[in-house]
């Protein structure tokens, strides 16, 4: 059989490659992503062939990523159980559909990754997979196989001659990609126990960061952040340089329980600094833009979108109509917005768009001649007749 491997020529999936091949006799595609997980992936081909692959695809996806999946998921400003901004979550349907692709290109029958049977990845890597092919073949070895930890995958490696760069030491394990960069397990599974100074990688420490604020200004098209302090960007290079501005003053670090799919909960420490700023700035823009009813709405959804995403459903048909509203929701969420970065914070200070709905005339303290203000005695005593009949009963 032939087998596509999501491959990123560490331990666990080094392991994998020769497992394949000795208990599935599998001609094994490896298949490398670069989401920006900002790791050296010129030798990734070259260990793959030498551990067995037949052919070794190394991508570069940040672009897509970051336009086709983040910046969507971004206009629906999701956010899961009201701290995750999921970027572990969002990068695992474009693997997973990359994986289907090849498949499906060599011929492949099978495809096979390395998430573990406790996660959240498993959901997402094979759902994206069931619903993009209904009659793939999921290998997932860490469900099947008899090695149950770290140090077993290392002696599997000495037994059978394969060359990693690994120790027994594992602290904690991360996952990086442009959007974000996580730590879990190890040191970090007592909740009550603060991370260690190192556990870090996009943002300064809050006693490192620069004494002075730092203003800069974000335009959107549509609900698609465009350009940063007026120079256009990809989206790519949006979330690269906003990620290094933010995080140097140390934005978008959180330290979070959360519910995983499978039913358990997970300490994770999470950075999310560009992600972060641009959360906040869409906020802004749409406070000017979106119509009350059309935000309410949209708002409400929220936690059923974030939902899906984080317990991979990012092809169901749900997810797919809900994103047709918030589509609809985004024209004219057109403008800038300008923020002031300083110790952790992101502070929005102005936001401006030829489709604003703040009338100056309307909001005023002062006089003006565009409100009754006699008007509202009606209003009220109209959305109180309920209210009054509910408590005249009450007393009875």
């Amino acid at each position: 059989m032939k087998v596509v491997l999501a491959y990123s020529g560490g331990l666990d999936t080094s392991v994998i490659l020769h497992w394949l091949q000795q208990n599935y006799n599998a001609e094994v595609i490896a298949f490398c992503a670069d989401v920006g997980q900002d790791e050296d992936l010129s030798t990734v081909e070259q260990k793959a062939k030498d551990s067995g692959a037949s052919k070794c695809i190394v991508e570069d996806l940040q672009q897509d990523f970051a336009r086709d999946y983040v910046f969507p998921m971004m206009k629906a400003n999701v956010v899961y159980e009201g701290t995750y901004l999921l970027g572990t979550s969002i990068a695992r349907p474009l693997i997973a559909k990359r994986l289907v692709d090849i498949a499906h290109q060599e011929g492949a029958t099978a495809i096979c990754h390395g998430a573990t049977g406790k996660g959240n990845d498993q959901a997402r890597f094979e759902l994206t997979a069931y619903a993009l092919d209904p009659d793939i073949q999921i290998i997932a070895p860490w469900r099947t196989w008899q090695m149950q930890s770290r140090s077993d995958l290392l002696t599997y490696c000495r037994e059978h001659g394969i060359t990693v760069e690994a120790t027994e030491e594992k602290p904690y394990s991360t996952d990086c990609n442009l959007l974000h960069v996580s730590f879990e397990g190890g040191i970090l599974e007592d909740p009550w126990e603060e991370p260690p100074e190192d556990v870090r990688a996009l943002t300064r420490p809050l006693s490192e960061t620069p004494d002075d604020a730092e203003d800069i200004v974000i335009s959107f098209k549509d609900g698609v952040p465009v350009s940063l302090n007026g120079q256009e960007l990809s989206a790519k290079n949006m979330l690269t340089q906003l990620n290094a501005i933010a995080g140097k003053h140390c934005i978008g670090r959180i330290d979070i329980v959360e519910n995983r799919f499978v039913g358990m909960k997970s300490r994770g420490i999470y950075e999310t600094p560009g992600g972060t700023v641009l959360h906040n700035a869409h906020r802004a823009i749409e406070s000017i833009c979106m119509d009350r009813e059309v935000m309410h709405m949209r708002d409400s959804l929220i936690p059923r979108y974030a939902e899906l995403v984080y317990n991979g459903f990012w092809f169901s048909p749900e997810r797919r109509s809900l994103q047709a509203l918030v589509e609809e929701s985004q024209k004219n969420v057109t403008g800038d917005v300008r923020c002031k970065l300083f110790k952790g914070a992101c502070h929005v200070t102005g936001r401006r768009s030829e489709y604003s709905l703040y009338k100056p005339e309307l909001a005023t303290f002062e006089a003006d001649d565009s409100y009754n203000q006699a008007d509202a005695e009606g209003f009220i005593r109209l959305n109180a007749l309920r209210l009054r009949v509910s408590a005249k009963q009450n007393r009875l």
